[in-house]
């Protein structure tokens, strides 16, 4: 085995570089993980723009690993119930598991925590946090879940965008039995959420989306959306008044705001949304100021909920729905990259290939 490990490296925004790196040392407290897949996030996408984070320095992307276990120490191993051999998928947040958010179970927000998976510099060492990369670091504080072996590759490294889903549409929008539910955007977590909504028991499922969504929307029709609504162009429609018209005028009771950049889609959700209902934010709007009506929120008895990321238990329900096997989500996958190509996979993704319709893609570092 190589003691040189090949990663793709992202020096500034609209480049990335192929570098190599030494194979990081391992000892009883932490691991080595050969990649197999990494997911590539709508967030890769602004960031590889320089749409998101602001400048930082070199760092090799990747926040959505799958992979193998190479080596793991026996702490390690006693501690995450893992052995060489196992699958599993690891989390962004590396945690310091021991201030009083972490103890709390709010460990995304630890006041400590130095690194995280797919955003920390290549100058802290081991330097491969990422996995763009053939092998990547396991911190000994990394938190990690198995995965079943015998899940097509594809499928088990779109844990990531379908915990997304489950979390923002079942554990922070509480959708259940009968609830109407309306999902702005149609990427691939818009995607996720229809199939969470649907596997909650929601009763009625709109999504909205672009003209240029047209194969994602037949998708989430596939998977479950009762209603597909395109907004712009000459034949968009005002999705306010569909919601509406679809509703009988008691509109969503959660509305889920899943747009990159776009202000206006946050006032149609609360616009959308029904008395007393519920609206999560998760579209990230590169740190601009949105105007928001907040009448809206206080007249209608609104519960607006921000959604950061995915957490243990949205990984944990979502890993378990892909187990189950009950929805074909591998149609969800589109597009697969190897490790050279990376740059290319985020640039599919965001639609900037000519010819080319994106929905979930993954690199392959390994050949």
């Amino acid at each position: 085995m190589t003691d040189m490990v090949r990663a793709a490296v992202q020096v500034a925004p609209g480049e990335l570089q192929l570098r190599e790196f030494p194979r990081p040392k391992t000892g009883a407290d932490d691991g080595l993980l050969r990649v197999e897949a990494n997911g590539i996030c709508g967030s890769d996408v602004e960031t590889f723009r320089g749409h998101l984070g602001g400048p930082r320095p070199a760092f090799i992307p990747g926040h959505e690993p799958l992979g193998i276990i190479e080596e793991i120490g026996d702490r390690a191993a006693e501690r995450w119930g893992v052995q060489p051999g196992d699958r599993v998928a690891l989390e962004v947040i590396v945690p310091c598991r021991a201030c009083q958010d972490c103890l709390t179970g709010r460990y995304q927000f630890c006041r400590n925590r130095k690194y995280g998976h797919g955003v920390t510099s290549i100058d802290t060492e081991p330097t491969l946090w990422g996995g763009l990369a053939e092998y990547m670091y396991i911190s000994p504080t990394s938190v990690l879940h198995k995965m079943d072996k015998t899940l097509p590759t594809e499928l088990a490294a779109m844990y990531n965008s379908l915990g997304a889903g489950v979390r923002w549409t079942c554990h922070l929008g509480g959708v259940s039995i009968g609830d109407t539910v309306l999902v702005l955007g149609a990427g691939q977590r818009g995607i996720a959420a229809v199939v969470a909504a649907r596997a909650a028991g929601a009763g009625t499922i709109i999504i909205t989306g672009l003209e240029a969504d047209a194969h994602k929307l037949a998708i989430a029709r596939e998977f479950g959306a009762d209603h597909t609504v395109v907004v712009d162009g000459d034949a968009g429609e005002n999705i306010v008044s569909r919601v509406e018209e679809i509703t009988g005028g008691e509109m969503a009771d959660v509305v889920l705001e899943l747009t990159p950049l776009a202000a206006g889609p946050v006032s149609d959700a609360l616009l959308a949304a029904k008395r007393g209902g519920t609206v999560v934010l998760a579209g990230l709007k590169g740190n601009r100021e949105i105007p928001l009506r907040t009448d809206l929120i206080i007249n209608r008895a609104l519960t607006v909920r921000g959604a950061f990321g995915v957490d243990s238990k949205g990984m944990a329900d979502a890993i378990a729905l892909i187990e189950s096997r009950r929805f074909p989500l591998e149609r969800m996958h589109t597009h697969t990259f190897g490790l050279s190509d990376a740059a290319l996979a985020i640039q599919t993704l965001g639609g900037d290939v000519p010819g080319e319709h994106a929905i979930h893609v993954s690199v392959h570092p390994v050949p």
